[in-house]
């Protein structure tokens, strides 16, 4: 039964009215008619602080934050930061946040939890929105009439002064929020009887129709007196208009026009019968007669819906239902219990005992008793079978709670038939008081109405019965659910505990481990969440004799049960955020140094080789000379590298914030410090020793020159022996071995080249950043590392296939270890489709990130383009009458 507020917010009527007045009212909301115009009344609110508006209010309050954008205009005070995520736990803590805000503003929720809102439940948000209109719209508008005429019911004041000022229109006799408003006349009175000149009242009463008289009310108040249009005349003009969409209009009206109220008029409000469920606005002396009495009779069972109380008979004295939130329990203060009477009686009992007013003599006919005997006991009859087909009391609680409401649901239906019970007695006790019965008639009577008052005994106690075991059910099962959340607070808080003990890292490793072990935390949230759901609907039943103590202790217990749940859903939240960004960092980082280190490896090895190098040709000693230097130049090029790492170190280490993974850090920058000092060391050596070496080939070089022309001689003169000694060809085997060895040398080359290629892309590739998702920043220095692997492709890709065909060759040939070459080509071609696959999916991700990236950058300028206009035209002065200035300001619009 959580509905958000009834019209007992602001009505103070007898305990015996309530069930009626929920009956009749219930009949005047229209779910409809209610987010059209709820949805007018908050964007009204939302433009004045330049928000943009509300399109679906069930959807667009889902995510709290259009409700704390909403609240911060009407408190005018500026809130808390909103919670931009898209997750779940985003949206209920915005929810709560604006619950609690509520709750400070002594705004009256019972029932409404923030899973409701996320949830979209249609009838909690509109009850919520309801509550906050009364709050700023209605009871604020009128708080100083109340405060002056000492009044708190304010229903009962509006209802007042608009019966005051449409007095003298006798066609306007306004007695309800509903039926009285669907003609049109009300509201026009209203206008007319403090601004006569605007209109001809005769022309509206008598030439209009319906839907022409509402229209032209509406737009004479929004022309003349600066009231929005929150109705359509179309939702007005029926049987039954919404009651909450009506007074929210007329408290407009109210606010704009003089305020009086006289006490004369708010005590003929008080006199007026009450209207009946038809809702007709006038009443016969025998309607309010019969309303009267099935008013005392609804004394016996009493069920409210309203501010979350469920009431009903039971052998304990009195229950009270209260919801809980996972942030707060949000309760009215002025809250204030109402007494009624305990003793649930049957009604032939209460009848004699109470002594109501007989009926008229010679009003009720033995043929009409009768008949109204056989409706009741076929309703009866109808009842017992309805209280015989309940199900038994499951052992779960959310069945449980089904069953007490379906139960509050019968309990219902008795309130409403027991009014007919009632009658039948009354009219039975008539006839026997008249004496116009044979002996045989009194008798059949009088056994009739000991049968039904009997049966109805029976069905009472019955249901009674039922009820209290559903609420002792209840009770334990939301106890057990309770425990069970406070052991798992317990578990989960010493879990918390220890892993915020716990140092990030000091390794790569350790962080991703700890990244997994917080992923089963929010697992078991998730689960959990389950049933912290299920108290946020949770019926707890207070006996009355417990007194405020008890409901002081539970509403204690429910809030730090709800605080503490929101300290674990906030802690785990910041500490995925700070690990996604130290692990995101870390394997930047580590990216990074392992491409540095790779470098720098490569450019020592190219060194250490020409250092080794037996050098003696003038050319060779010249083309090492410009390898060195161009060595040199990739150092200059490289340098921002270096520096780079130190900077990503010391953005890591002010996350982490631990003196290992520190001092690991240093350690091996230190490192890479002291090897490329020893590089660039090595290089000047070795460009030193091959500049002297040079030199002294060059002097040198007239001695060969001679000596050269001393040998040609000599070597002539063995050329003819050479050719007579010529030796005879090398065995075939010896030629096959040398040719094995180097196409075994090729492949060798060739295949390493494309693994490594392959390997420094995967590394790039296969980086977390291809994993998150981006709304803003650039990936700019991402898209040129994936794009050098891209043009390096094509290259690598001829380097495939000459490896292959080296190895089929190889194979062919059946040289040295064929079947081993032969896995490691097919594995390396296996491994270039996977990598190529795994390019084309990062450069399509790309793609699509760049659109998204342009998209909220086009995004954000259309914000910032409106909010610079809307601004602008805050500013400027209303049009003018006069053509030339109106000229001037056209152009500037434009």
């Amino acid at each position: 039964m959580a509905e958000g507020v009834r019209p007992e917010d602001y009505c103070d009527e007898p305990v015996e009215d309530e069930f009626g007045e929920i009956i009749k009212c219930r009949s005047d909301e229209r779910e409809d008619v209610q987010k059209k115009t709820f949805t007018k009344w908050v964007n009204s609110q939302l433009a004045k602080t330049g928000k943009p508006p509300v399109e679906d209010l069930f959807a667009d309050l889902c995510d709290g934050r259009r409700l704390l954008e909403l609240l911060e205009g009407l408190t005018g005070h500026e809130l808390v930061r909103l919670e931009r995520g898209i997750t779940r736990v985003h949206s209920l803590n915005n929810v709560n946040r604006a619950l609690q805000i509520l709750q400070k503003n002594n705004v009256e929720l019972v029932n409404i939890g923030a899973s409701d809102i996320v949830d979209g439940n249609h009838k909690l948000i509109l009850g919520l929105i309801w509550s906050i209109i009364l709050h700023w719209q209605v009871k604020d508008v009128m708080k100083d009439v109340m405060a002056g005429l000492q009044q708190t019911n304010s229903e009962k004041i509006l209802l007042s002064w608009v019966r005051q000022n449409t007095r003298q229109y006798p066609q306007v006799n306004v007695v309800n929020f509903s039926t009285s408003w669907n003609d049109g006349l009300a509201f026009n009175a209203l206008i007319h009887s403090h601004r006569p000149e605007l209109f001809d009242w005769s022309s509206v009463e008598k030439k209009m129709s319906a839907i022409d008289r509402l229209e032209h009310a509406f737009n004479k108040a929004e022309q003349h007196l600066g009231i929005e249009r929150l109705l359509d005349p179309e939702d007005v003009a029926v049987p039954h208009p919404d009651k909450k969409s009506i007074i929210m209009y007329v408290t407009s009206l109210f606010q704009v026009l003089p305020q009086s109220v006289s006490m004369e008029a708010i005590q003929e409000v008080e006199t007026l019968p009450r209207a009946n469920p038809a809702g007709v606005s006038r009443v016969t002396t025998e309607e309010h007669y019969q309303i009267q009495t099935q008013q005392r009779f609804s004394q016996q069972i009493t069920v409210s819906v309203a501010q979350g109380r469920v009431r009903s008979p039971s052998p304990q004295p009195r229950y009270k239902s209260y919801a809980y939130t996972q942030a707060a329990y949000v309760k009215s203060p002025e809250q204030k219990r109402r007494r009624f009477t305990d003793q649930f009686l049957s009604p032939g009992q209460e009848e004699l005992q109470r002594g109501l007013s007989p009926l008229p003599p010679g009003s009720t006919s033995l043929e009409s008793y009768q008949a109204a005997l056989e409706e009741v006991l076929t309703w009866l009859l109808s009842a017992e079978d309805g209280l015989q087909a309940q199900p038994p009391i499951s052992n779960h609680v959310e069945e449980v709670k089904e069953q007490f409401h379906t139960h509050e649901g019968y309990m219902v239906e008795l309130t409403t038939h027991q009014g007919s019970v009632g009658r039948v007695l009354r009219a039975g006790a008539a006839l026997l008081g008249e004496g116009n019965l044979s002996e045989d008639e009194d008798s059949e009577v009088r056994e009739q109405m000991n049968l039904l008052n009997s049966r109805w005994e029976h069905l009472r106690v019955a249901s009674m019965e039922r009820q209290s075991r559903l609420h002792e059910v209840l009770m334990e099962l939301q106890h057990q659910q309770l425990q069970q959340l406070t052991d798992w607070l317990d578990v989960t808080e010493a879990r918390i505990k220890r892993m915020g003990a716990q140092q990030l890292g000091p390794d790569l490793e350790d962080v991703k481990y700890q990244v997994e072990e917080h992923k089963l935390l929010q697992e078991d949230l998730e689960l959990e969440q389950v049933r912290v759901n299920s108290l946020t609907h949770m019926v707890v039943v207070v006996d009355e004799s417990s007194g405020d103590s008890a409901t002081a202790a539970l509403e204690s217990k429910l809030q730090v049960l709800g605080d503490r749940w929101a300290a674990i859903c906030r802690w785990t939240e910041e500490r995925w955020i700070l690990l996604q960004e130290i692990l995101l960092k870390w394997q930047h980082f580590t990216n990074e140094q392992c491409l540095f280190d790779s470098w720098l490896t490569q450019k020592e090895e190219l060194v250490r080789s020409i250092r080794t190098s037996n050098l003696k040709d003038q050319a060779e000693m010249v083309a090492c000379l410009r390898r060195l230097a161009a060595v040199k130049a990739d150092l200059e090029v490289k340098r921002p590298a270096m520096d780079k790492l130190c900077s990503m170190s010391q953005d890591l280490l002010s996350s982490v914030k631990n003196k290992e993974v520190a001092s690991k850090l240093e350690a091996r920058l230190e490192s890479f410090a002291q090897r490329w000092d020893r590089l660039v060391q090595s290089l000047e050596t070795s460009s030193s020793q091959l500049s002297s070496s040079v030199s002294t080939a060059q002097q040198s070089e007239m001695t060969h020159s001679v000596t050269a022309t001393v040998t040609k001689v000599t070597t002539r003169e063995k050329v003819a022996a050479v050719r007579q000694t010529r030796e005879s060809p090398p065995p075939q085997k010896k030629r096959q071995v040398v040719v094995d060895s180097e196409l075994r040398k090729r492949f060798d080359v060739d295949f390493t080249e494309v693994h490594s290629y392959m390997t420094r892309g995967e590394a790039i590739l296969q980086s977390p950043e291809f994993s998150v998702s981006r709304k803003d920043g650039s990936i700019q220095e991402l898209y040129d590392k994936v794009q050098a692997i891209e043009r390096e492709r094509p290259e690598k890709y001829r380097k495939l296939q000459e490896a292959t065909r080296t190895a089929q060759t190889l194979v062919e040939q059946e040289g040295t270890r064929a079947e081993d070459i032969a896995q490691a080509a097919e594995q390396l071609n296996q491994r270039w489709v996977g990598f190529c696959a795994l390019l084309a999916d990062r450069l399509a991700w790309l793609a699509y990130q760049t659109k998204v990236l342009a998209f909220y950058s086009l995004y954000e300028q259309c914000e910032q383009a409106v909010d610079s206009s809307e601004n602008w035209l805050k500013v400027q002065a209303p049009p003018a009458s006069e053509p030339e200035p109106l000229k001037v300001q056209l152009d500037r619009c434009r």
